[in-house]
């Protein structure tokens, strides 16, 4: 494997990674919240979490790489997951809303700068990694308006 594929797979392994954190943070957020809404809301987000991974994976393999299979537990992401599950213990729709939207806030943070970084321009992936990142923007979008809800009720 070149140089080249080695830094592209290095950036989808990125996006994988944060759809891990996605998938495992939003089965927690289904899991805890007994609000029918959210539920139904969290799974629609780990679907689409999932199908991004399932096309990353698919590009990585095709160039010869190997998927990545945790998430950022270091990082700042898996302890926003935890607060997800500390708000749903308390069960306040706002402090749920407000932990899943700082977790999209970082997923769209990521895309973003794979989308801006060198390793990916003119790469025949980029359309696709663009797509994803509007399904994140569209979950990350539709989180802040329930928050945004959940703040005026």
């Amino acid at each position: 494997m070149g140089t080249t594929n080695e830094k592209i797979v290095a950036s989808l392994n990125n996006l994988v990674q944060i759809n891990n954190d996605r998938i495992q943070g939003y089965l927690t957020a289904a899991q805890e919240t007994d609000q029918d809404d959210l539920k139904s809301v969290f799974s629609e987000m780990m679907t689409a979490s999932q199908e991004c991974r399932r096309e990353l994976v698919q590009e990585i393999s095709k160039l010869g790489g190997t998927p990545i299979e945790g998430t950022t537990v270091s990082g700042k992401i898996f302890r926003v997951w935890m607060d997800v599950k500390a708000a749903l213990t308390s069960k306040d729709r706002k402090a749920i809303l407000n932990s899943c939207e700082f977790g999209e806030d970082a997923a769209l943070k990521t895309y973003e700068g794979e989308i801006d970084s060198d390793v990916l321009s003119g790469v025949e992936l980029l359309p696709l990694v663009k797509e994803q990142h509007s399904k994140i923007k569209a979950g990350h979008d539709k989180i802040k308006q329930l928050r945004d809800a959940a703040t005026k009720a």
